[in-house]
């Protein structure tokens, strides 16, 4: 199989960009970690009548984890905007191994997936003006504070998209 070389007009990612798409990896994981611990049966905030009313035994808990897992794989993948492995897919990836990867395709699932995750995570920056009468009030509060920071997602993705379609524009690509 042949393998797409990286154009070498490509300019190389900001520096910001770079540090953007770290932080995406690293926003998804404080409430990722209290997914886990409700998964492995902590109340983590929760009353006993709340952690069982909301049903993380189970299957319950098996999609608390693939959700957890799933957020933190969807995370990673912004990294590709700004690595080479993103330019051209690793070898290992099923039927697309070695190639490049449409770069207005990619900017335009990167956007669109910017604009999904700003809308569906901005509740969480609300989170303290409803109430959770399932919680215990110090578990809400924690709880807020840990996801807090995906609220920070979208907009993150939506800077290294663009910086990814500024780099190829640049390019000619």
């Amino acid at each position: 199989m042949t393998t797409t070389q990286l154009p070498t007009s490509l300019p190389p990612p900001s520096r910001w960009a770079v540090r953007a798409a770290h932080a995406v990896a690293l926003v998804t994981l404080p409430s990722g970690v209290w997914r886990l611990l409700l998964a492995a049966g902590f109340t983590a905030g929760y009353t006993e009548a709340g952690y069982e009313a909301m049903g993380f035994t189970g299957w319950g808990a098996v999609y608390v984890v693939g959700l957890t897992v799933g957020g933190e794989l969807l995370a990673l993948l912004t990294l590709g905007l700004v690595r080479p492995w993103g330019e051209v897919l690793p070898q290992w990836v099923p039927l697309v191994g070695g190639r490049r990867p449409n770069p207005r395709a990619v900017t335009v699932t990167a956007g669109l997936g910017a604009a999904a995750l700003t809308l569906i995570l901005i509740r969480f920056a609300f989170w303290w003006t409803f109430p959770h009468p399932d919680m215990t009030p110090l578990g809400s509060t924690i709880a807020g504070i840990l996801y807090l920071p995906l609220v920070a997602w979208g907009p993150l993705l939506a800077a290294v998209a663009l910086d990814h379609h500024r780099r190829h524009r640049a390019a000619g690509l």
